[in-house]
């Protein structure tokens, strides 16, 4: 369980310090007093990366040099430094440990309202997805992935500047052995995702629509078959036109497509249920239960619906929740405690 964080430096935050408790915690206040950058620093220190950016600069307080986080996970300590250039990560004190033993230790569901992109989005957003959640069940993938996109951006640049085939093909080699790695994995991780999306589904609707997902892989055939294949429509098109870059998750409501046909209450229900069974399928299959980021979606949701998405959150992990008020929820403390930044105060319980 996620029992504190401190940052210095990080987005808004000269410091801060927070501690958490088990279950919903609420972080309360006005917008632009950084309650998403508490979220995104959380994510930061447990999984390496934002989900806001792929550049950690950005998250560089302006006009400093860099920025740090600490924070106590499950009683084992984690610090990353970002220099400015350089991004380095201890755990337990322990400076040359390496990646996978440091991503081994938490995981994390972000929730937001950018997620209505997973539905009526490009497939990259989709695939971005499938990636976050294949790294986070500890299979091997995200060293096929960083292959796979090695591979792949050497080839496309071969192909754009027209080399001679045995220099572009020299790559289908390690194309394929990622690519097929990656086809299998996220094929495993669709079918294994779709029952703990559905019945998220069912509890966040009230039982009203059935959702279903499945893989549509960039290549039906092993990859070498189907970079042989595609090699003149490749030089054609002067880029690799099959394997997992070209993947879909494909959705649909009571089978018809929610990019469509759904309302926009059903389409995030939809999103929604994507990430509640993200975090399903990571605590079935590694034991810990993620940290659940809700980043302010509950005013898009109808009363019903906003109801039976909190219920669920986990009580036996921390789940950090922002919202501007605490008017439409009953349970909680009459007053919260500040957490050292004006305008934000931290609220705990069952909602």
């Amino acid at each position: 369980m996620l029992e504190e964080i401190s940052a210095v430096n990080f987005r808004p935050f000269e410091r801060l310090h927070a501690g958490f408790f088990p279950g919903p915690n609420f972080l309360v206040g006005p917008n632009a007093r950084g309650k998403t950058s508490i979220l995104e620093a959380v994510c930061f220190l447990l999984r390496l990366q934002s989900p806001r950016t792929s550049a950690p600069a950005e998250c560089v307080r302006f006009g400093s040099g860099g920025f740090s986080l600490d924070g106590r996970f499950a009683g084992r300590h984690l610090r990353v430094r970002f220099d400015g250039r350089l991004k380095r990560f201890s755990l337990d004190a322990k400076e040359s440990v390496p990646a996978a033993d440091y991503l081994s230790v938490a995981r994390v569901t972000w929730i937001a309202n950018s997620d209505l992109d997973l539905v009526c989005g490009s497939p990259s957003a989709r695939r971005r997805f499938l990636d976050f959640l294949g790294v986070q069940l500890g299979t091997g993938y995200l060293p096929a992935l960083r292959a796979y996109e090695r591979a792949l951006r050497a080839r496309n640049a071969l192909l754009r500047d027209a080399r001679p085939p045995r220099e572009i093909r020299a790559f289908d080699a390690p194309l394929a052995d990622a690519g097929d790695r990656l086809l299998a994995t996220r094929a495993h991780c669709v079918r294994e995702l779709e029952p703990f999306a559905a019945a998220a589904f069912l509890t966040i609707s009230g039982g009203m629509e059935t959702l279903a997902c499945r893989y549509e892989p960039g290549c039906a055939i092993p990859m070498a078959q189907a970079l042989d294949a595609a090699w003149e429509s490749d030089l054609r098109a002067r880029t690799t036109t099959s394997g997992p870059h070209r993947d879909d998750l494909v959705l649909s409501l009571d089978g018809r497509p929610p990019a469509t046909f759904a309302s926009e209450g059903q389409q995030r229900s939809c999103a929604l249920a994507l990430k509640f069974g993200q975090a399903g399928l990571l605590f079935r299959e590694t034991g810990c239960r993620p940290v659940c980021l809700v980043d302010d979606i509950f005013g898009e949701l109808d009363p019903g619906r906003r109801t039976r998405l909190l219920g669920l959150l986990p009580n036996d992990s921390v789940a950090l929740v922002t919202t501007t008020s605490t008017a439409w929820l009953e349970g909680l403390p009459p007053a919260g405690r500040e957490i050292g930044i004006s305008g934000i105060r931290l609220f705990a319980g069952a909602a």
